[in-house]
């Protein structure tokens, strides 16, 4: 798919949400939505925001790129190349954004996905718009897993012990940024800190036996979240058997994530395998991920989550014992899943869930 058609096909889901709600303009300032719309462009400065520096607005008449005039050049330049978009700016010191965009409106319906007075909050609708990926979409996450994974893998090679969490994050992130990829989330935690907290930010604690690495890697506006372990020196057998368990688990939540699926049932044969595995208790202590794309998690899925899976659509299940974890990104397709962050280099689990088998990633031992 090249990106006309991807444009074509992106206008073609926003003239559909534009008829089915009577709205006469659209306002995209989310930072995940604005990359779903310009294919991949960046409208942010922080990373830490999802509010975007600069709005796209979209009419039945044309497409327009909102922003002050500090924001002008580098988003016409490098972030909407050929996309055919109109830039409307104004001075940096003067807050004139949602007037503007109420005059592209010209007195009509207007919808926004960030809180706009007078205009009617069409967030939940652009979700459904992007749940079923692009070709293009999935090729471009193609190579942001890999290279997610090969991060995570040649830190989990290079730290030792003695490294503190901070460094061992600093490791990983310099890898990533190194190649172009933003670093979303960066979780460490070493030897007892895995088994204490499921959201382990680094400390200055120090690696002595085993490291828990965790990444969510962002580029184009799409997010991998992966987790690696690696052990120095032999695992003990309770280790053993609690990273065999959530391997398992990890595999009955993929193989059981194919379009048409609810999202509820998958979740409720999650429940059933940390049961089988003599876990029972442990998915009360963490959830278990959900859809993933444009957002860390467009929301966390429960037993009660009706929604179902479409087609091309992206998850990242992350189910966890204490003391361990699996986590991959992938994308449920009609012939299968797709996971997108394995790499050939790290040991795999056989994992079985019903009559398939999915390699899930073991712990690496140095």
């Amino acid at each position: 798919m090249t990106q006309q058609e991807e444009i074509i096909e992106k206008q073609g889901r926003i003239g559909e949400l534009m008829r089915n709600h009577s709205l006469d303009a659209i306002a995209i300032t989310n930072t995940g939505n604005f990359a779903w719309l310009t294919c991949g462009g960046a409208n942010y400065v922080g990373v830490a925001s999802d509010m975007g520096v600069a709005t796209a607005v979209v009419t039945q008449r044309g497409k327009y790129i909102v922003c002050d005039n500090i924001e002008e050049r580098r988003i016409a330049d490098e972030e909407v190349v050929g996309q055919e978009f109109e830039f409307i700016t104004h001075p940096w010191q003067e807050n004139r954004r949602d007037e503007i965009i109420k005059e592209i409106a010209d007195g009509g319906r207007l919808g926004s996905d960030v809180p706009m007075k007078g205009a009617v909050n069409i967030s939940s609708e652009l979700d459904s718009c992007r749940q079923s990926l692009t070709d293009s979409e999935i090729e471009r996450y193609r190579w942001l897993g890999a290279n997610a994974g090969e991060c995570l893998s040649l830190t989990c090679r290079e730290i030792q012990p003695g490294m503190t969490e901070h460094e061992i994050a600093g490791r990983l992130n310099r890898h990533l940024n190194s190649r172009g990829i933003v670093t979303n989330l960066a979780l460490v935690a070493v030897d007892e800190r895995i088994s204490r907290y499921r959201h382990p930010l680094p400390t200055d604690k120090k690696l002595q036996r085993y490291a828990m690495v965790v990444t969510g890697a962002r580029k184009w506006g799409l997010i991998v979240s992966a987790t690696r372990i690696v052990h120095f020196g032999p695992i003990d057998s309770d280790l053993r058997r609690r990273h065999n368990a959530v391997a398992g688990v990890d595999a009955v939540l993929i193989s059981n994530t194919k379009p048409s699926a609810r999202m509820g049932d998958i979740f409720r044969s999650a429940v059933n395998a940390y049961e089988s595995a003599g876990f029972g208790e442990e998915w009360r202590q963490h959830h278990q991920g959900g859809p993933t794309g444009y957002r860390a998690r467009e929301f966390r899925v429960s037993e009660s989550t009706e929604a179902e899976v479409v087609a091309n659509q992206a998850f990242a299940w992350n189910p966890s014992i204490t003391g361990t974890k699996t986590e991959d990104t992938i994308i449920a397709t009609s012939s299968g899943p797709i996971i997108l962050s394995e790499t050939p280099d790290w040991p795999k689990i056989e994992a079985h869930a019903d009559d398939t088998v999915i390699a899930r990633p073991d712990i690496l031992v140095r």
